[in-house]
């Protein structure tokens, strides 16, 4: 998703202090960890103020250490959409995280760091973050070292203490210009949190500093509270599709020439010795509209619809959104265990009850489809036997 010239101008300020995590020291994990809870307030609006009072505490009794993490966090009693509370916010850089089902506790959050064995909070639900307390990103492959640069950050004892992001599925392939503001990796810890758990919600701030890093602790709570002084009170997104006109399309390939593709590639795996079993034709389409399209307000409009799949956002600084709406994990580490979901073989939901039945019945009796899910599941078991 892209932005207009004024938006961009509307979140330059928002990220002149920033810490890339990636140029620290792997020796040892930051000297000081820590998550502290406030009192607990009614809404949104009491907790920034009691945020903003325990920062400026912290700021006049500094931590004698060199690096560290503070989480100041306060819980608010009553349930509110984090998808809400970020699109009412303008800073950069912005994350949206949430779980698969919204009914139940979520996979996509009771990991905990993968080390905790106790959940972290009960029915995590969605989260949302605007600024960086510390970013992750290099333009090569991600590698065992940056993953213990992040580690750094980290801890079972402050398990919502976390660096959300993305990563290229092939960071050997040159990067296409939409992408450029993303690297081959972006994680980031967020500075303003807003968590919405199962009949209540949280707001946190987190403070990250780190001398050999040249992000001194003064210089890390003043970029926090300029982010908290921009911090928006909202009313309730209403999620409705935006509407705008489209003025042209282009796909890459054009339809024509994916077809041909699909010939070519049939006819390679129908060839006598080809090693060929399945391939994954895709294509690129941009559409330009004539208005601006809020990529949280479409977000939204996907969360509303996917109840049973993971959506997302990833915004850095100068980069457009990434946003997704996908039902699959490609994998999920709890301890010692490690697991994937992946679909193959699917059908368009019917209009009524026995059609839906039908179509059920046509893809569990599918060869095809049999086949396709068979190659999936088997590739998953090799690649996570060899890890």
């Amino acid at each position: 998703m892209g932005y207009s010239k004024e938006q961009k101008f509307r979140y330059a300020c928002c990220y002149a202090v920033t810490m890339n995590g990636c140029r620290g020291k792997l020796e040892a994990t930051v000297e000081m960890c820590e998550t502290r809870t406030l009192p607990a307030v009614t809404t949104p609006e009491m907790a920034v103020p009691q945020l903003n009072s325990a920062i400026l505490g912290l700021k006049a009794d500094p931590p004698r250490f060199r690096s560290g993490i503070i989480r100041l966090e306060v819980p608010i009693l009553q349930q509110i959409e984090a998808i809400s509370w970020l699109h009412a916010q303008h800073q950069l850089p912005r994350c949206f995280f949430s779980g698969r089902d919204q009914s139940n506790s979520l996979d996509l959050f009771n990991a905990s760091n993968g080390e905790c064995k106790s959940r972290p909070s009960p029915n995590l639900l969605n989260v949302a973050g605007v600024g960086s307390a510390v970013f992750f990103q290099k333009f090569r492959p991600f590698s065992l070292d940056d993953w213990r640069c992040i580690r750094r950050f980290l801890s079972k004892d402050c398990p919502l203490i976390r660096a959300y992001g993305a990563m290229r599925f092939d960071a050997r392939t040159d990067i296409s210009s939409e992408w450029e503001g993303f690297g081959s990796f972006y994680f980031v810890v967020p500075q303003v949190e807003f968590d919405e758990l199962e009949g209540s919600s949280m707001l946190a701030t987190t403070i990250a500093w780190d001398d050999s890093l040249l992000m001194s602790w003064g210089k890390a709570v003043e970029g926090l509270l300029a982010t908290l002084h921009q911090i928006s009170f909202f009313v309730k997104l209403q999620k409705e599709v935006p509407r705008t006109v489209v003025l042209s399309k282009n796909h890459v390939p054009t339809k024509a020439s994916w077809e041909l593709a699909v010939m070519k590639a049939l006819r390679m795996i129908n060839s006598k010795d080809s090693g060929l079993v399945k391939v994954v034709l895709a294509r690129s389409s941009s559409i330009v509209t004539e208005t601006d399209i809020d990529p949280i307000a479409l977000l939204a409009c996907l969360q509303a619809e996917g109840q049973n799949a993971f959506q997302f956002c990833i915004q850095p600084p100068g980069a457009p959104a990434f946003i997704g709406n996908t039902p699959e994990q490609l994998f999920h580490r709890n301890h010692l265990s490690v697991s994937s979901d992946a679909l193959a073989g699917t059908r368009a939901r019917g209009r009524s009850h026995v059609l839906d039945l039908q179509r059920e019945h046509d893809l569990l009796t599918s060869p095809k489809d049999d086949l396709e899910f068979k190659i999936v599941r088997e590739s998953i078991r090799r690649k996570l036997e060899a890890s």
